[in-house]
């Protein structure tokens, strides 16, 4: 920076460093003249007017200077104030503590400047020395010195002189390698401070983020703690429940029909025309409608044992790759036919597609769905359970929230998930199957399957894909989850649809993370709505503004769809929702291959991981000797034994063209008769020896 100095009335270069604020004629004098140093500890600094500003330590040296404007003179007032203090902290250590170590940074800077001091001083030596040599060599060769050779004390000068001759001559030599060896280091040291700049940019930038991040999240909590009214159709009601540690706090109840002193919430469901966002209250055990069964709103605390990487690889050596069974440890108590039903967490947003205005309108509350399928997988790290050949898992909420679902598990080789859903007013299914690639520090999941939604009332059919799933640090580090890519929804009879972006992470964006945008589209490819969120926060649309479908604008934006509220102590049970706390919760009268029947899930959820880990390899193993019996049959027969689904069947789509998986609307009339003959054994011992997966023809 450059400088006024008042008593001199010249400019000036100065240098702050290490708390001593130099000053040099030019810039180009910092290599050998130091015109005036001040140590700032313990000097004074006062503001004057305009751009002036006066440094003094005591009387002894005082500095006028004047800035070029008065935010630069303020920004170098900042940066003495933070040197003076650093260097009132750097003294006190000394006085404190006599093996005080000096930053590498510190050490560099004076390290260089005591370079540029010895290759000046080196200069000079070896300019004098060659001259003082050259006298030496023409006084040797004086025909008068050689009369004074027998003189004893001219005899001792000729020797020091040569003795002096050579030492000056190694010295010179010396420092020249030692100066070169110097600089050649002084430029790895310029390289590593530059990458530790960058460093400490990248580091600021998170710091940015996480800010960002905390102000986003303060700002949901609170719009969480509003209370909302929306319209809902008779069926639809739910209550959200929530934990909170503030017990003084008021709330509002929820509908009631007479006393309810259970300590459970229980609305009269003829009632429930309307969703009822309260205000947080703690509540353990279980939570109810009147009229309806109690279900749990939490499931056993995950035990605090943490499973050795490198002790599960150790003892897999020697072992077939794919007999390697992966330990409960890493698991959450889910199976991936659970997971797949939590995408209905949010559905009564399909109802309010519903009862939309427009289609447009319909698409918004549809791509809202989509989005909030991702919305708890920016903290469940954990993997779900496999599901089992022919694995099935119903969700009969009817009662309480309007809509039941069945999912089964079609195939194993590729493993496909099939599911179906049927509410009074829409239809929604879909099958799920998945390819992906490890590279390294990272594990990308593809998934492969399509989504369809139908309006029962208008007939409209809607479709829509997912995006790429990104798992870092598979290796070293603490897992954390990305979605990228777009999701597209169409209506096919009309031609409308949507497309919402999810924009992958990165450490040098100043976006909000986990950001998504997008926008609504009429027949004729017009926008007609903005979109815009965050994947695991929230998503608002708002109308068009901006004609540019590539830069969409809106204006009166109006949010669809919020997170729900975690309950208390999430990481104690796997970041589970309200919703994912019963899916694995016991209930009869399901079919024997449901997932709330399987062993190893139960033994997990229980912390019981020795048991669940040793009847997970029995129950693959069962599966793999079904297998090998199927293959066994055509050997032997020459008869088809391919795996045949007992509730879903493949079938070519009429809208799409793609094979899929429809229920085939059989397994609700077998749960009512409680006929469950023709399902496979694939919990119990005897699956082993018997083979219900085979063809009966």
């Amino acid at each position: 920076k450059q400088w006024y100095q008042r008593r001199v009335r010249g400019q000036r270069w100065f240098v702050l460093s290490d708390g001593l604020l130099s000053y040099y004629r030019t810039q180009a004098e910092m290599a050998h003249t130091c015109r005036g140093t001040i140590n700032l500890a313990g000097a004074n600094l006062e503001s004057e007017e305009s751009c002036n500003f006066v440094i003094s330590n005591g009387g002894a040296q005082v500095f006028h200077l004047r800035a070029r404007s008065e935010v630069d003179r303020q920004r170098w007032i900042t940066a003495l104030e933070m040197a003076k203090d650093r260097a009132n902290k750097m003294r006190e250590r000394v006085d404190e503590d006599d093996d005080f170590i000096v930053s590498p940074e510190s050490t560099v800077t004076a390290l260089r400047q005591k370079l540029d001091h010895l290759n000046t001083c080196q200069n000079l030596v070896n300019q004098h020395g060659l001259a003082l040599q050259q006298a030496i060599a023409q006084l040797e060769d004086s025909v008068k010195l050689k009369s004074l050779v027998k003189d004893p004390q001219v005899a001792n000068l000729i020797k020091r002189t040569a003795e002096f001759r050579v030492a000056s001559s190694s010295m010179i030599k010396a420092c020249s390698t030692f100066v070169t060896y110097a600089a050649h280091h002084e430029k790895e040291w310029h390289m590593a401070r530059e990458q530790r700049e960058r460093l400490e940019e990248t580091v600021e930038s998170l710091a940015r983020q996480h800010m960002s991040l905390e102000k986003a999240m303060n700002k949901s909590k609170r719009n969480l703690m509003d209370y909302e009214l929306l319209d809902r159709p008779p069926g639809e009601g739910v209550v959200g429940i929530f934990d909170s540690d503030e017990e003084d706090e008021d709330f509002y109840d929820a509908i009631e029909s007479g006393n309810n002193d259970t300590g459970y919430l229980t609305p009269d469901p003829s009632q429930c025309n309307e969703v009822v966002f309260m205000k947080p209250l703690t509540l353990a055990g279980s939570f109810t409608f009147k009229g309806c069964r109690k279900r749990r709103v939490r499931i056993p605390d995950k035990p605090n044992d943490k499973a050795n990487l490198w002790n599960i690889m150790k003892n897999c050596i020697g072992k077939e790759l794919s007999k390697i069974p992966m330990p409960v440890n890493f698991n959450e108590p889910l199976s991936f036919l659970q997971r797949l039903t939590e995408d209905l967490e949010y559905a009564h947003l399909l109802t309010s597609a519903v009862n939309a205005v427009s289609i447009e309108e319909a698409l918004c509350y549809i791509s809202a769905v989509a989005v909030s399928s991702y919305a708890t997988t920016s903290n469940r790290t954990s993997k779900p359970f496999n599901p089992l050949l022919g694995e099935t898992f119903e969700c009969d909420r009817t009662d309480d929230l309007g809509w039941k679902s069945l999912a089964e598990q079609v195939s194993h080789h590729p493993p496909v998930s099939a599911l179906h859903v049927e509410h009074e007013n829409w239809t929604y299914y879909q099958d799920f199957s998945m390819t992906s690639k490890f590279r390294g520090k990272y594990l990308q999941v593809f998934p492969i399957g399509t989504s369809h939604f139908i309006n029962k009332t208008s007939g409209h059919h809607y479709t829509w894909n997912k995006v790429c799933t990104t798992v870092h640090n598979i290796i070293v580090g603490k897992l954390w989850v990305d979605q990228s890519g777009d999701i597209v929804v169409k209506e096919h009879s009309s031609g409308a649809s949507s497309r919402v972006k999810f924009h992958p992470y990165s450490y040098f964006s100043r976006e909000t993370p986990r950001r998504i945008t997008g926008g609504v589209f009429s027949p004729d490819g017009a926008p007609r709505y903005v979109l815009k969120g965050t994947w695991d926060g929230s998503m608002s649309y708002g109308i068009v503004t901006s004609s540019d479908p590539n830069d969409l604008m809106g204006e009166d934006f109006r949010q669809i769809w919020t997170k729900n509220q975690p309950l208390a102590e999430p990481e104690k049970i796997y970041h589970f929702t309200a919703l994912a706390c019963t899916l694995n919760e016991p209930e009869e009268g399901v079919a024997p291959t449901d997932s709330r029947r399987r062993p190893d899930q139960r033994l997990m959820e229980n912390q019981n991981y020795l048991d669940a880990n040793a009847m997970k390899v029995k129950l693959e193993e069962a599966q793999r000797a079904r297998r090998r019996a199927r293959e066994a049959q055509i050997v032997i027969e020459g008869t088809p034994a391919k795996y045949q689904p007992k509730w879903f069947k493949k079938q070519t789509c009429d809208i799409t063209g793609d094979d899929i998986w429809r229920f085939t609307e059989e397994y609700w009339e077998c749960k009512k008769n409680m006929t469950w003959d023709r399902c496979p054994v694939i919990y119990e011992d005897e699956a082993y020896v018997q083979d219900d997966g085979l063809d009966e023809t």
